[in-house]
């Protein structure tokens, strides 16, 4: 399409993981040319942690109009932390070994394809302006898992040399060497804590009779549907959410098989039952809540370990930061 009949070329900054799964250098070069055809692109590589949430802010402060992120969840998140509050839109073009948020807005799970489907949705400008979660003072995209599941993900960036290879082959035996170790476990390793009332029941009612606190081995907010995918098949854990419905809360409060497998068979298919199994607390719209540990428990965002804490506030933003959505 020539420039004169295209929408107006933007100011985009593009941000490249080149460690990411799916990104080559002949695959870098198609996407920066695409993107460079119809507007102004200036292009960074990632080198270390948190260094795209400073890439995303200087482009904001430099007046770009769009921020274009080709890697994977991590990369994804931290950009959009730098552009938060802002009106540069934030493009996704997924290139990592899962890329759950680009394909819960309905991306392409690839990132050639992508690329045509992020250049369409630039020049028609279907963009939306979505909410976030926060952690205590950092955003998350889709979710945020504490306890168990934080676990699993520190042991599998411990193998991260074989992350890009081998995917979800490694995520699966790393999940069952992490369960092995905690299955015999009977203590909590931390406390849900809701204002009163402020939750739903486990069968996704408002009602004043839910506890307000819980005691539980993995909790996962998430802020959309689904949690992660199986190849093509999605993992739902708060079927339905999307991403302007504020927080969904699940917290398992046993790590015994019978339990786990009900989680496992559940979220690969419609994930309901987890909002009624006896040994889980479901919770939706949720604007806040408070993780108080007994010692110290890991936690990760949208795919990434940050660490061990004592304490943790989870909260929702609306209307926080600009997307583009496929057509």
């Amino acid at each position: 399409m020539p420039r004169s009949a295209a929408r107006a070329a933007m100011k985009v900054f593009l941000i490249v993981n080149a460690s990411a799964s799916s990104v080559t250098p002949r695959g870098r070069v198609l996407i920066q040319s695409a993107l460079s055809h119809d507007h102004e692109v200036v292009a960074a590589e990632t080198t270390r942690r948190g260094h795209a949430t400073r890439l995303a802010r200087g482009a904001v402060a430099d007046g770009a109009e769009a921020v274009v992120v080709l890697g994977g969840d991590g990369t994804l998140n931290e950009a959009a932390n730098g552009l938060a509050g802002s009106n540069t839109v934030l493009g996704a073009i997924p290139a990592g070994s899962t890329n759950v948020f680009a394909r819960t807005i309905g991306m392409t799970n690839d990132p050639i394809d992508a690329t045509a489907e992020l250049l369409n949705a630039m020049h028609r400008g279907s963009k939306k302006r979505i909410g976030l979660g926060k952690a205590n003072d950092r955003y998350f995209l889709f979710h945020v898992g504490i306890g168990f599941d934080a676990a699993v993900v520190e042991q599998v960036e411990r193998r991260a040399s074989l992350k890009r290879y081998a995917g979800h082959p490694l995520f699966v035996w790393t999940t069952l060497l992490t369960w092995a170790r905690h299955a015999g476990t009977k203590t909590p390793r931390f406390a849900v804590n809701f204002a009163t009332g402020a939750g739903a029941d486990s069968v996704g009612t408002r009602s004043s009779k839910a506890p307000t606190a819980v005691d539980g081995f993995l909790t996962i907010c998430m802020n959309s549907n689904p949690y992660t995918f199986w190849g093509n098949r999605p993992f739902n854990v708060a079927p339905g959410l999307t991403l302007g419905d504020g927080l969904t809360v699940l917290t398992i409060r046993s790590l015994q098989l019978p339990t786990m497998a009900a989680v496992i068979v559940s979220a690969l298919g419609a994930g309901t039952y987890l909002q009624k199994h006896g040994r889980t607390d479901f919770r939706t719209g949720v604007k806040s809540c408070e993780i108080t540990g007994y010692g110290e428990f890991p936690y990760q965002l949208d795919g990434d370990y940050l660490g061990d804490v004592t304490s943790l506030t989870l909260s929702h933003d609306p209307q926080v930061l600009d997307v583009f959505m496929p057509l």
